[in-house]
């Protein structure tokens, strides 16, 4: 028993290594595997561009930037600190800063949204809501945004906008914006859905992702009259509204046109929004 243990010691010391190690142990060469990690992004950028060709929706202007800096609110609802996040509309596109933790009246984000601008928008919507974690997620205060001629220019504008609230219009306190326009479209990433078209999903850098975007396919002459999308009716809107009493009536509206008239999508989309 006691020689099997000695040959079965010695045989495990015939393993080890002994002596100096070489220079190159355990050390990656950089020089080869840099050359090698370059030509991989180079083919997987050609790649992309062959199976997803970039395709820049119609009927938009060029590519808005909205910089949610800051704000000062009346009031601190709650018996704790609140946690505020903005959650911004343009259009149909949905975006969100992050939360600033125990943000109370004074909660900074300085998130910058970049976001393709549709033809014939010339307002934005901002929302202010206090992050909960045992219930829906409270909206704080609002407002609407015109965009000045002057950014539309070229220039950059720098504002306080007055926030309404349950103190009244106005009276909720201020958000400090920053808004800016570039008249070139965003590149947007593309995805490829099975049996269809590719359709486009616009993904600002951060956190800030849309919670839903409206499809927009390549123009294909069809001499078929596409039928229109289907109107919500009194009594689903009630339904609907009874559900996300917390979300403005118009955005509940957006979402529906946004997913073409159905029901269970809107739901869907406007849970998304609650999250």
């Amino acid at each position: 028993m006691a020689n099997a243990e000695i040959e079965t010691r010695s045989s495990r010391w015939r393993k080890a290594m002994v002596g100096p190690l070489p220079n190159d142990f355990l050390r990656i060469n950089s020089g080869v595997d840099a050359q090698v990690s370059a030509g991989c992004q180079t083919a997987e950028a050609a790649y992309q561009q062959q199976v997803y060709p970039q395709y820049v929706a119609p009927n938009y202007v060029g590519r808005l930037s909205i910089t949610c800096a800051q704000a000062k609110l009346a009031r601190n609802y709650g018996l704790t600190r609140m946690d505020p996040y903005v959650r911004v509309r343009v259009g149909h596109y949905v975006y969100e800063t992050q939360t600033d933790p125990n943000g109370g009246k004074h909660p900074h984000w300085n998130r910058v949204i970049q976001s393709q601008l549709p033809a014939g928008v010339n307002s934005i919507f901002i929302e202010i809501y206090d992050e909960c974690s045992f219930k829906m997620d409270e909206l704080i205060a609002w407002c609407e945004i015109k965009i000045p001629q002057t950014v539309m220019r070229g220039e950059t504008h720098e504002e306080w906008y007055p926030l309404s609230g349950k103190q009244g219009d106005g009276l909720e306190g201020a958000i400090d914006i920053v808004l800016s326009f570039s008249n070139q479209p965003m590149q947007p990433y593309m995805y490829q859905t099975m049996g269809g078209p590719a359709q486009m999903l616009m993904v600002p850098p951060g956190r800030p992702m849309p919670i839903f975007v409206t499809p927009q396919q390549p123009p294909v002459v069809n001499t078929v009259m596409a039928p229109a999308p289907r109107q919500l009716s009194e009594e689903e809107f009630k339904q609907i509204h009874e559900m996300f009493p917390n979300i403005d009536k118009e955005v509940v509206k957006s979402v529906f046109e946004a997913n073409n008239g159905s029901k269970d999508a809107t739901i869907n989309s406007l849970l998304q929004m609650n999250e």
